[in-house]
């Protein structure tokens, strides 16, 4: 048809493949990835010589076959080229010298020097043919192109092709041109794609409606780099050039199974591809949890019936948006085959630029085998690269049957994984397929896509039995105090608990508590009674609870910093009888428990004030009492944030706590006694994890005071003078202390144990660098599954690039956990589902509020034993393929705050509850400039308040704040307030939180009036609290906390002021001159002595 002197302009789909193939070469300077390459086998009387003169006619026929590339220089696309008379690089060998499976590898390695050679473009032949003999009437043909020039159906159209070709030339026959050219599709495609006719913008809209939703492409759990600690290695990973290098696992699909396949396509209206794109899009969907996602389809590019037999690059891969709901399988079908349709339809109209796409899925009918007089040709294998994908689902049909495989790559994905995703497939597409549809016309069942059973039976063994063995015996007969009663008969002279200058052994301590459980008793204490305990850290504080323990009650711990209102409710909520503290601070009145409007607390109930009291205490008698409780009766109660603003009580039991504390000390293998120290508060049950172990084997328990625990200089004066083998801390407790002092003189000398928010990967390392001894353990645990349920020992063999954050590990003994859908089925090996927990932990539910533990708590339907329950966590994790579990986050709207649990639901219901709110909306966020990449749990991210005010001018923050201050604890109070005129929804008309505006990192509008540092030091310290809070401007007369500083902060200002000023700086100042105006005062006066 053209001449060879003549070029022609590259079609839209090889400019864009042109494109790619320079950018990777560039990159790994060697290599084409992009081509076609099939193993053709050929039975029959073969003649050689007529095998060449068909292959030579079918070549002259189309002039792809002939085509090369030249680019002029300068000139950044090149033009194809048609040559007159061009001939393939034909090479035939015979292979019938060698014995079956030589022959078989020596055909293998032919097709792997094919996907491997290099091609010349401009000079050519760009088609190579390998024949390789086999035995008299058996030849495997290797034909290879590259995808400039074919795609996939141009390997089946060209056997086709060449099998009539060959029987004509047999017959002495001439084949008759093609009327319609490569070099004339790419003119009129470049046409279409250049068009601004209505038609054109018509389909350029709907491919930008498409490419939106591609913006953010789902991470397939099972990826090798699905969650990497450090995000360098991810970023190195996408910038290294790839092999291209793809592997496969075939998919079974029995003809049984076709056949079933066929009948529901038939009796949905849809296509066979539509229906295996369809459970492709439910398995991604079922894997990522992700409802809007793109897959890439493969369109042939023929839609004219003359193209329909055309060779050349056709074909391109479209993105086809995706929604998913749990619908029935043959709703989500209606809809794919929807999407394919149009895709089909507007598919000249996709700009192709070859995006890093993730997914994609293609399909192809073949014919068996093209049958001549002499000979048949027929497919064994085709691979053809024209775009490259991390994972694509490869469809064929060939007459009654379907191959299906995965094919991947290899640097994305490894072997075992993908050979889940195809079990997953498998079983999906069967369950679908025998519904009984055909006959009902609709699903017998109705099921839904996400209650498809996918799990294969080993698998969903092991994670429900396997990972799950953890029996093992503890004295279940036993309540704690007992334990402690048994420790002190072994070693009644040993030191039991320090707290600051104060010593007592486990006999002094066992008669301070004796005494105390005495006097309860006699105030008609008894097993359940609930005793409130509000005391500060101290010495007191573990006398106290071992009294109420012995004398038969559950403690309720009370924080004395806590608003009274919340501490009167609190008492009022758990029916406390009796309520010890200490200092004349609470007072015994007849009446309800209430706060009075003075900040005083009164209570209706026995008060027993250790300071007013002690000569009371001191006549009880010293011994034992009698035992009254049974391991079933309360321990403690705890109350946690409620998402309706009622704090809930967790109630735990002896038993619970026993087979925790028995875990522990097997846990940490303590074979002799160890000094453990406690730095938290115990109104949560953090602490436990040091109080209990410690006083049931002979350990020396350090209660540390506040400002101990959380100064970093203090804190490291204390554990040099006073060595600490185990520490139980908050991570980001941990990294305030390491913000002012060495790692290395502040570790304990035996374990560290760190729990109540994510363990990140680098502070795992600045442990590391320390060069310290002390074996690290990440330890979770729901108060309501009693302090901890899961830990993960890190070593220096610890791979940290299987998870994001550090694994939360494995159940300690006699506890279960399972990852379930909300089927309460177990989610696959990678895939994230809520954390439930069951066994011997499983707290008795919450304290007189039967529907929220009914809610929260429901039977185990794994379990052999009668009753057995489950605590539903809330927490969204996954199983890693070593069977360790992952922390990914929540489901609802709890977070992490320095430790403490919060409900926003609880801040939001309060805020509203404040005159002219008309809604409020809490978030926890990181700021500006963190790193973080778990911003609902980092150490650096604050609660953020989002306000719609009822009335014309909106309350200050100073008032909310103030308002705040009277109802919940300091942790729980907003950094920032953001006003909103409405808040942004979403199209069902839900708030839109992930829509919510970032706070700005300006001074907050506070009442008072901004004055700017006027002295040095003033200066200073504004730049030290602005650089630490992340604000621009901080006034004089601003308060530290309005600010939104909190105690871990208030830790790294401190030990910047006493580097800056050289002067001693307590912690206790900031809190008590929150202002820098006041501050400052306070270190000139300082300095000047």
């Amino acid at each position: 048809m053209q001449n060879s002197s003549q070029g022609f302009r590259l079609s839209p789909q090889q400019k864009s493949l042109w494109s790619a193939q320079q950018a990777h070469s560039s990159r790994a300077g060697t290599g084409q990835p992009y081509r076609a390459v099939s193993a053709i086998l050929v039975e029959g009387d073969l003649q050689p010589r007529l095998l060449e003169k068909a292959l030579y006619n079918v070549v002259q026929r189309h002039e792809i076959l002939r085509t090369t590339f030249h680019r002029p220089p300068g000139v950044k696309t090149p033009f194809q080229v048609v040559s007159d008379n061009a001939h393939p690089a034909w090479q035939a060998i015979d292979l019938t010298h060698l014995d079956v499976p030589h022959r078989d590898h020596r055909v293998e390695a032919s097709l792997a020097e094919e996907r491997a050679r290099l091609f010349d473009f401009e000079r050519g032949p760009l088609l190579r043919i390998t024949l390789l003999k086999l035995s008299l009437h058996r030849r495997v043909m290797i034909l290879c192109l590259p995808a400039l020039c074919a795609d996939s159906m141009t390997l089946t159209n060209f056997v086709k092709e060449l099998s009539h070709a060959y029987e004509s030339v047999l017959g002495g026959q001439e084949l008759a041109c093609e009327s319609m050219q490569y070099a004339d599709f790419a003119q009129w495609q470049n046409e279409l794609f250049e068009a601004d006719d209505e038609h054109a913008a018509e389909g350029r809209a709907h491919w930008k409606q498409q490419t939106s939703v591609a913006a953010s492409q789902p991470v397939l759990p099972l990826e090798k780099f699905a969650n990497l600690a450090n995000l360098a290695k991810l970023a190195k990973q996408a910038a290294e050039p790839s092999s291209f290098a793809f592997a496969s696992v075939p998919i079974a699909i029995d003809r049984g199974l076709v056949k079933r396949i066929e009948r529901l396509a038939h009796d949905c209206d849809s296509t066979i591809s539509a229906l295996l794109f369809a459970a492709w899009q439910a398995i991604v969907w079922r894997l990522t949890g992700r409802s809007d996602f793109v897959i890439f389809n493969l369109c042939d590019g023929r839609k004219l019936e003359d193209l329909e037999a055309a060779l050349g690059l056709y074909a391109r891969f479209v993105p086809v948006a995706c929604h998913c709901e749990d619908v029935p399988f043959p709703k989500l079908l209606r809809g794919v085959q929807q999407a394919l349709n149009q895709a089909n339809e507007w598919q000249e109209y996709f700009e192709i630029d070859l995006p890093a796409a993730d997914l994609a899925f293609e399909f192809e009918e073949r014919p068996l085998r093209s049958m001549g007089v002499s000979l048949s040709f027929s497919i064994l294998k085709q691979h053809v690269c024209i775009q490259p994908f991390k994972l694509k689902l490869s469809c064929t049909r060939a007459g009654d049957a379907i191959a299906a495989e995965l094919q991947y790559d290899p640097q994305v994905f490894d072997r075992d994984s993908v050979e889940r995703i195809a079990g997953y497939f498998q079983r999906f597409l069967f369950a679908v397929a025998h519904n009984e549809i055909a006959q009902t016309k609709v699903y017998a069942t109705e099921i839904t896509i996400g209650a498809v059973e996918i799990l294969g039976t080993e698998e969903r063994q092991r994670l429900l039995f396997e990972l799950n063995r953890t029996t093992a015996d503890y004295p279940k007969a036993k309540c704690v105090h007992e334990l402690f009663e048994e420790q002190v008969a072994r070693t009644p002279t040993a030191v039991a608990l320090v707290f600051g200058d104060q010593e007592f052994n486990y006999n002094e301590l066992n008669v301070r508590s004796n005494q105390l459980a005495h006097l309860l008793r006699r105030r008609g204490v008894a097993p359940n009674d609930c005793v409130g305990l509000c005391l500060e850290r101290s010495a007191e504080m573990v006398i106290g609870l071992l009294g109420i323990l012995k004398a038969g009650g559950a403690y309720v711990p009370l924080n004395p910093e806590h608003p009274r209102e919340r501490l009167a409710l609190q008492l009022a909520e758990s029916k406390a009888r009796v309520l010890i503290t200490k200092g004349g601070e609470f007072n015994q009145h007849a009446g309800s428990v209430r706060s009075q409007g003075d900040g005083s607390l009164y209570f209706a109930g026995e008060t027993i004030d250790l300071d007013l009291h002690r000569e009371l205490l001191a006549a009880e008698p010293e011994t034992n009492l009698s035992p009254v409780g049974t391991p079933d009766n309360l321990v403690y109660v705890i109350y946690t944030s409620g998402s309706t603003g009622v704090p809930k009580g967790v109630a735990v039991q002896h038993r619970n706590l026993v087979n925790y504390t028995q875990f522990v000390l097997q846990r940490l293998a303590i074979d002799a006694p160890l000094h453990f120290a406690t730095v938290s508060t115990i109104t949560a049950d953090l602490g436990n994890t040091c109080i209990f172990p410690s006083l049931v084997s002979g350990g020396c328990l350090h209660v540390l005071s506040y400002d101990v625990a959380m100064e970093g200089e203090l804190f490291r004066n204390y554990v040099t003078k006073r060595p600490i083998g185990v520490l139980k801390i908050v991570p980001s407790h941990l990294q305030a202390l390491l913000a002012s002092q060495p790692a290395a003189e502040i570790l304990p000398s035996k374990y560290l144990i760190l729990g109540g928010e994510p363990l990140s990967w680098e502070l795992v390392e600045r442990i590391r660098a320390a060069d310290h001894t002390c074996q690290i353990v990440n330890h979770y645990g729901p108060t309501e599954t009693t302090v901890g349920s899961l830990t993960f020992g890190v070593n220096a063999e610890t791979n940290s690039s299987a998870s994001l954050t550090v694994p939360i590990g494995r159940p300690i003994a006699n506890t279960r956990v399972y990852a379930l859908d909300k089927y309460l089925q177990p989610q696959p090996i990678g895939v994230a589902g809520e954390l439930y927990i069951g066994g011997a932990g499983v707290a008795s539910g919450y304290l007189n509020q039967a529907a929220e533990t009914a809610a929260r708590f429901v039977a185990d339907p794994f379990a052999d034993e009668a009753g057995a329950r489950l605590y539903q966590t809330g927490d969204l994790v996954r199983h890693l393929a070593d069977g360790n579990v992952e922390f990914l986050g929540r489901v609802d709207n709890q977070v992490k705050v320095r430790g403490f649990r919060v409900e926003l639901g609880e801040i939001e219901a309060v805020l509203a509850a404040y005159p002219g709110v008309q809604q409020a909306i809490a978030l926890v966020r990181p700021h500006k400039d963190s790193a973080s990449v778990s911003s609902q749990n980092a150490s650096d991210s604050r609660v953020v308040a989002y306000i719609v005010a009822s009335g014309a001018k909106p309350p200050s923050q100073d008032d909310l704040r103030d308002f705040l201050k009277l109802k919940v604890p300091d942790y729980m109070i907003p950094a920032v307030f953001v006003f909103l005129k409405s808040l942004p929804l979403t199209p069902n008309g839900k708030v839109d939180r992930a829509a919510l505006p970032a706070p700005e990192d300006a001074r907050p509008d506070l009442q008072k009036v901004f004055v700017a540092p006027r002295t040095p030091v003033e200066k200073e310290l504004a730049g030290i609290w602005a650089s630490l809070l992340k604000v621009n401007d901080v006034g004089v007369h601003d308060n530290f906390f309005d600010l939104g500083g909190h105690s871990l902060l208030a830790t790294q200002v401190v030990s910047r002021m006493r580097k800056v000023f050289q002067t001693e700086i307590p912690l206790r100042s900031l809190f008590e001159s929150p202002t820098v105006a006041a501050l400052a005062e306070k270190i000139e006066s300082a300095t000047a002595n």
